[in-house]
């Protein structure tokens, strides 16, 4: 048995959350839970061998309802955010629920991360993998169609955790899922990740307003502190006088990757202490690069009484562009009756 599946407790509503854990041969440990889909635990070796936990996450299943910050949480239906929580398609205005601001963020008010899935076990060999599924009905949080998604967690005999995502509709209806978690390589609770190096194979982000909406336009990354084209510590620059950084408070932006629909290496993460390596691939065509710079340090603590500090973890959200439904020339998030909507996004991990 490579699966272990045991109760992770209940949350005020009553509901009874289970917790998955699969292990491969190499020792290596992921843990969901049926509540959002959720990564709560991910034990990966150093380059000495020594496993660490290096996804951020909670001890008690009501912190995942009652926190901000979508911590490892499968995300929808509409990933990053919708300017003024409204868009029209085929004519049709829609209007949605505004839980940022003026904005619409990861879903709405009750978004995808607070479902209960089922889940089913799929593989419980070498490489053991789950499917997770969701009925999202016609006009939830304000949006059209039946959606029927399914999404796989799988944790390979090399040490990669991969997700695919499918998702088909009865009505035409926009789309863009993605997975929230939080990476610290040194290990969750171990400091802060402005050391950690980071290299984003992508030439250009989309430019935000205050409100983090992305303005239309496109700012090549070449001479800005958004040049990761080349592998550097993602604090260099974070603090740099920029108008960008300044409305994210560091960098919370969208990275328009090379990509050609292929799943391509898009990411490198490294901890330099540890050794641990992320490598991201996917045919997604973006990543929001998060580096924490909001995260809540007056919330509860993270599991093992971990504090919550600013810039201590950061995430590789695999998208596509923030608003597109709002941005005719951005890239397409329409899903029809008849398509299938199917993307993969792998995290590889090694130690040098």
């Amino acid at each position: 048995m490579s699966i272990k599946i045991s109760p992770f407790g209940i949350i005020k509503a009553g509901v009874e959350v289970t917790q998955y854990i699969l292990k491969n041969k190499a020792g290596v440990t992921l843990s969901v839970i049926d509540l959002g889909g959720t990564v709560t635990g991910l034990c990966v070796p150093d380059k000495n061998g020594v496993f660490a936990d290096v996804v951020c996450g909670y001890d008690d299943p009501e912190l995942y309802m009652t926190c901000s910050g979508y911590q490892g949480a499968l995300i929808g239906r509409y990933g990053n955010r919708i300017g003024g929580a409204k868009f029209t398609l085929d004519g049709k205005e829609y209007k949605l629920y505004s839980n940022d601001g003026p904005n619409h963020l990861h879903g709405g008010k009750v978004g995808f991360d607070r479902k209960m899935w089922g889940v089913t076990v799929i593989d419980d060999g070498d490489e053991p993998e789950i499917e997770l599924s969701y009925l999202s009905p016609d006009g939830e949080e304000g949006y059209d169609g039946n959606l029927d998604v399914k999404v796989r967690y799988k944790l390979t005999a090399d040490n990669a955790f991969s997700i695919n995502y499918k998702a088909t509709t009865d009505k035409k209806t926009v789309l863009n899922l993605t997975n929230h978690a939080y990476f610290n390589l040194a290990g969750c609770g171990c400091g802060l990740i402005l050391d950690h190096e980071l290299q984003i194979f992508a030439d250009a982000i989309n430019e935000v307003n205050s409100q983090l909406i992305p303005t239309g336009k496109f700012i090549p990354v070449d001479g800005t502190p958004f040049d990761f084209r080349q592998p550097k510590p993602i604090g260099r620059d974070i603090f740099a006088d920029n108008e960008q950084l300044r409305y994210g408070n560091g960098y919370d932006h969208n990275f328009i990757l090379n990509a050609d629909g292929s799943i391509k290496l898009s990411a490198i993460a490294r901890d330099p202490k540890s050794g641990r390596v992320m490598k991201v691939y996917t045919n997604q065509p973006c990543v929001q690069f998060y580096a924490g710079c909001a995260i809540n340090e007056n919330e509860p603590p993270f599991k093992g009484g971990a504090p919550k500090r600013k810039y201590c973890a950061f995430c590789l959200e695999t998208q596509h562009m923030p608003d597109s439904p709002n941005h005719p020339e951005f890239t397409d998030t329409t899903l029809s009756p008849g398509e299938v909507y199917n993307y993969t996004t792998i995290y590889a991990f090694s130690a040098v």
